[in-house]
């Protein structure tokens, strides 16, 4: 496969041929001295980016915004939404700016920067994102990459002494995010709130056209009318939204800030800010300290993604006038979320194939979870060691033992009657249960370091959390459990 500079790379810029409303073209404005604290090898290659090009003077300078990219077009997208419940009105890119579209071995991403200063769109925002938010966002995208979920990626990440006002004054940074689109739910919002179909419609057909074009066919292959193909694309939407939430569901993660404007319209996790992977387990778990009524908590997700999904449908409605069918498409995400999460849970649990009455097995797991505050990322990965009897690494985690071993008496005999190897069954449990996830304090460490321009923690990370289920020696202490200080940490909006 041939790798190019970056004045080499074949830039498209689709999204940029969309009618000027779409969008502002603006430049960015770079950052004073900015120095590139890590690049993302790993994401050069999905655009065909040679590794030796991340060290030039023209990587730092292009993704730091002081200048554009090659052939690109930049811009900052309009879009509206619903944030916390609520109507926003016009949102859109208020501290990001695309830069272009280039064109890789297997498809085209969008390149983004977040944090290179204001647009039209920031209302009262300063446009520009600090280090300790960036530093979460590059490691948090390459996390759920590792786990196998649907997930914006991460390119670059440059920092500089740019002063940023905050709680506090915090240094500057920018985070070069990759995606095949950056579209939201929000962007049909805001099309069909000011009453413009003609603009609503441009939007989904360009959706339609670049990303499902399997939604202009019925399943017999026969061309559908416009109708028809919006529909399919609410029902493409709806279920990658729905398996995406059964994705976060199995990890313990939660995004904390679910609003449509934050929602893909590719089923990925768009926008971290302050999200979380739980350490100590609660249903209710909220990740967020901004969100004082727990709207996004833990097991909120699943239905405030559908509550998102019907803001979703309800913009269609100009272009889809049966209300029925856009109903009967909503509600395959239940049944979909449902099935995933089933097929996931039960993996975990080392169950050969879900049952219904496996149900009671999972619930009481995660009340007794919730009772004891277990951690929930060991509390899966050690069901493992106890299929191969070291029944006291998963008891150690509860403070009622017993109880814990009476769930666990009656998980194994459940595995009796799958009759499958103690060996076998393990195996598989290590494959879906992660060993490493990015504990709030492993970011927290990863940011204290960066602030005295030491990537070295960031490496780390990377390196394990690429490969999430494979146990690694010399870095027992990135599994274990959080250090007592870690329940102090706490993330917000401005995360």
């Amino acid at each position: 496969m041939t790798a190019y500079s970056l004045s080499e790379l074949h830039a498209v810029n689709s999204f940029a041929a969309l009618p000027a409303a779409f969008y502002t073209r603006l430049a960015p404005q770079g950052l004073n001295n900015p120095r590139l604290l890590h690049a993302n090898a790993e994401a050069a290659g999905l655009i065909g980016l040679d590794p030796s090009a991340l060290t030039s003077a023209e990587f730092l300078s292009v993704f730091s915004g002081s200048q554009p990219l090659p052939g690109g077009d930049t811009l900052a997208a309009v879009y509206s939404g619903h944030q916390f419940g609520v109507w926003a009105g016009q949102l859109g890119d208020g501290r990001a700016h695309l830069l272009g579209e280039v064109e890789g071995p297997q498809g085209g991403w969008e390149l983004q920067l977040k944090g290179a200063g204001m647009t039209p769109y920031s209302r009262m925002g300063d446009g520009r994102a600090v280090l300790r938010s960036s530093v979460r966002e590059y490691l948090a995208s390459e996390a759920m990459y590792g786990l196998g979920i649907p997930t914006t990626r991460a390119l670059a990440l440059v920092v500089s002494d740019d002063p940023v006002m905050r709680e506090t004054v915090e240094t500057a940074a920018i985070v070069t995010r990759m995606a095949p689109s950056f579209v939201r739910f929000g962007s049909f919002e805001h099309w069909s709130s000011r009453r413009q179909p003609d603009l609503l419609k441009t939007l989904a057909d360009y959706v339609i056209d670049h990303f499902y074009p399997e939604c202009r066919v019925s399943p017999a292959g026969e061309p559908l009318d416009d109708a028809g193909a919006y529909l399919n694309l609410l029902r493409a939407v709806t279920r990658r939204t729905a398996t995406l939430m059964a994705d976060w569901q199995a990890v313990g993660f939660c995004h904390g800030v679910m609003n449509t404007d934050n929602m893909s319209i590719l089923g990925l996790t768009l926008d971290y800010g302050p999200y979380g992977f739980m350490d100590g387990f609660r249903l209710g778990h909220v990740c967020n300290h901004s969100d004082t009524e727990g709207r996004y908590s833990w097991n909120r997700q699943p239905s405030v993604a559908l509550w998102n999904l019907y803001r979703l449908g309800g913009s269609l409605h100009t272009l889809v006038q049966d209300v029925d069918a856009l109903r009967a498409v909503l509600d395959e995400f239940e049944p979909i979320f449902s099935k995933a999460f089933h097929e996931k849970m039960g993996a975990k649990l080392g169950l050969a194939a879900w049952r219904p009455a496996d149900e009671a097995l999972l619930d009481d797991l995660l009340k007794l979870m919730d009772a004891n505050k277990a951690d929930f990322t060991l509390t899966w990965r050690r069901l493992a060691d106890a299929v191969l009897g070291d029944r006291r690494a998963f008891e150690d985690l509860y403070i009622d033992r017993s109880a814990a071993a009476a769930w666990l008496d009656r998980l194994l005999a459940r595995h009796a009657e799958d009759a499958r190897p103690a060996q076998e069954v393990a195996q598989s449990m290590n494959g879906v249960n992660p060993l490493y996830v990015l504990r709030n304090h492993l970011a927290e460490e990863a940011i204290r370091a960066a602030k005295t321009g030491d990537a070295s923690e960031i490496n780390t990370l990377m390196q394990l959390l690429r490969s999430p289920f494979v146990a690694q020696a010399g870095f027992e202490r990135y599994a274990g459990l959080p250090p007592d200080w870690a329940g102090s940490l706490e993330v917000s909006c401005s995360s």
